[in-house]
Formats: structure tokens, sequence, C-alpha cells
């Protein structure tokens, strides 16, 4: 089917006849159109009017090949197998398309094929204007290996050392919250599923770097404060397995050692997808016998039986907040990197009583 004339006319506006309907010189209608320049709030309202009215389209390529860009973000995640990592890319690519920018999604190699710094190394600003990184669980970045030369905003729990934006939730505030959360609901003893490495108590305590070990750290601060500090074997460790079949063999390991609990938090959502089916395979129900919560919030968690108590991912603003960041960097933004973390809360649903 042929475009319609009223379609071939609207890719016939020029900015000129934009110009010239409204009143303005060239340079004022194009910075209306690019939100830049000094103007009165009337005097860009009646361009905008114009645009809309003629149905004017900014050409995007032309405009940033004027000003040296590619147009292009890159967002760079370790793996998509992880409901977090997909949900996450997916909500940056429609917060990328809104300000009409394409964004790249890849995964950087594994540590053994030299990981994040070897990405960072290698990264190739030609093809893109800047970086959201989503900082690896299991490899520590260097202060230097994050002293990159172009526009980078980090994402995750490890350090950046001031060398980088870093956005995302508070951890340690939000794993104490969801200990909390049970507590109050009558739990007694409590379990975790997710630690990376045997629970050591001057270990976790020191721990500051990973999702793992901070979400770790908030549950043992609840424990201690609600006096009743976690028993070392019930710190169910799955490594980086952060995955159903993890949370489910994780699970089986802690119902072997005999030792009693009532609570559960799962340091992921998949973790407690696994931990809910090891839990009825030995016979007990949730959440009358074992009460359990999540972190991430990923869509499955509201469709299981019963729905999954967990918490807030804060996807809605890691995403813009994020995008937002990395574009003042590639404007040049002379504001100092900072940490923006944002404080999750309980998405209260079935596995809780």
């Amino acid at each position: 089917m042929g475009d319609s004339g009223a379609a071939r006319r609207r890719r016939g506006v020029t900015l000129e006849a934009v110009a010239e309907r409204a009143g303005v010189s060239i340079k004022t209608a194009s910075n209306a159109v690019n939100g830049t320049g000094r103007m009165s709030p009337e005097t860009r309202a009646r361009v905008l009017a114009v645009v809309d009215a003629l149905g004017y389209k900014v050409n995007v390529a032309a405009r940033n090949l004027m000003r040296g860009r590619t147009g292009a973000v890159t967002l760079a995640v370790p793996r998509l197998k992880h409901a977090y990592l997909a949900h996450l890319a997916d909500a940056v690519i429609e917060e990328a398309h809104a300000r009409a920018l394409e964004l790249y999604v890849t995964i950087y190699p594994e540590l053994a094929e030299g990981g994040a710094a070897s990405f960072l190394r290698q990264f190739n600003p030609r093809l893109s204007d800047g970086l959201l990184l989503s900082l690896p669980e299991d490899e520590a970045l260097t202060a230097e290996a994050l002293d990159v030369d172009f526009p980078l905003v980090c994402l995750g729990s490890r350090p950046t050392y001031g060398r980088a934006d870093r956005v995302t939730t508070h951890d340690v505030t939000d794993a104490r919250t969801a200990a909390e959360f049970l507590y109050a609901r009558g739990v007694t003893s409590l379990a975790v599923v997710g630690a990376y490495v045997p629970y050591d108590r001057t270990a976790i305590a020191a721990a500051s770097e990973g999702n793992a070990a901070q979400r770790l750290r908030g549950v043992l601060e609840a424990a201690v404060a609600a006096g009743r500090p976690l028993d070392p074997h019930l710190v169910g460790v799955s490594g980086f397995d952060w995955t159903i079949g993890g949370g489910f063999r994780t699970t089986r390991a802690l119902l072997a050692t005999g030792i009693p609990f009532d609570g559960l938090v799962c340091l992921n959502d998949g973790l407690a997808i696994g931990a809910i089916s090891a839990l009825r395979e030995s016979g007990r129900r949730v959440p009358e016998d074992v009460q359990v919560i999540g972190f991430d919030n990923i869509e499955e968690s509201a469709f299981l039986v019963p729905p999954l108590t967990t918490m807030d991912s804060r996807i809605d603003w890691i995403a813009p907040t994020a995008l937002d960041r990395l574009i003042a960097r590639i404007d040049q933004s002379a504001e100092p990197p900072a940490e923006l973390l944002a404080q999750s809360s309980v998405i209260e649903r079935g596995t809780t009583r």
C-alpha cells in the first residue's frame, strides 16, 4: 500500500517552514525543537505548537552527526538468563527509545576470558556515546579498570571508587527490612538462601561488595537486633548459582541439616521459587510452616501459588535514573560521580502470614 498524501507532506516539512509559520528565526526554531538555547516559554510553546500542527519530524541522524555523536548507548550485562537482568534490559530499552536513543545490549565475557575489566578496555566509544555497565558479582573491578575516557554509569552493588556514577538499590537496608518483616510476622528461626561463600562472622561483617554479601549482611544485622543471631549452618551457600535450581538444591541442603527454621530469606526471586519447591517436597507448607521472602519482584513471582512476597527491584527507578545520568555525562556534566541509592519496600503476597 502506498504512502498517504498526508504522510508525504509531513516528510516534506522543513525547519524553515516551522520558523516561518511561528514567526521566529531558523536558529530559534532549532533551539526550541532540540530543547536548547534561551527563549521565553511562550516562544518555545509557539514553535512546538507549529511543529505539532505541521507534523515536522526531527532528523535525528543529522542532529547526531552535527553533534559528533552516534545517537546510541550500550548496556552491558554479565548474563541475561537471570530474570532480573532481562527485565532490567527491557526497561532500559524502553527508556532509551523514549529519549530517541538507540540501545545496544551486550553480554561481556566471563571472568576466565578477561571479564568486565577486559570489556571496558575494548569498548569502542566511536560506536556508542556511552556505557551502562551492570557490575559483575564474581569480579572486583579496580579503580584503574573503571578509570575510562568515555561516559560510564554503573549498576549494582560493587564500588566504583568515585570513578563512575553508580545507580542501584540499598541492599543492606533492604535485606534488613526483609528480615524484620519476617520477624514481625512471628518467625523465630531464620535461614538464608543465596550466600556466595560459607558463613564466617568476621568475613561477612567486613564484606561491603556485591549483592549477596550486602544482602546477607543486612539479614545478619536484623537477626542480631532481634536477639536471634543466625545459626551458621542455616546460611545456605549457592555460590553464583542464583537460579531456581540453585535455590532448590541449597534449600534441600538446609533441610538436610535437621536444624529447624520457620523463615527463609532468599537473596533473589529465582532462589525463592526453587526454595519453595524444595520445602514442598519435604512436606512443609508455605507460609504455614515456613514463611518465604525474595528479592527483585520478577514478573513470575506474582503468579506462583501462593504468590511470592518479595522486595521491590526498583527497576522503574533504576532504568530512567541511570539513563539520565549517562546522558548528563555524554553532555559533559562537570558534576562529580555520585552513588544514587534507592530504598526498596516489601511487596506483601501469599508466602508470608
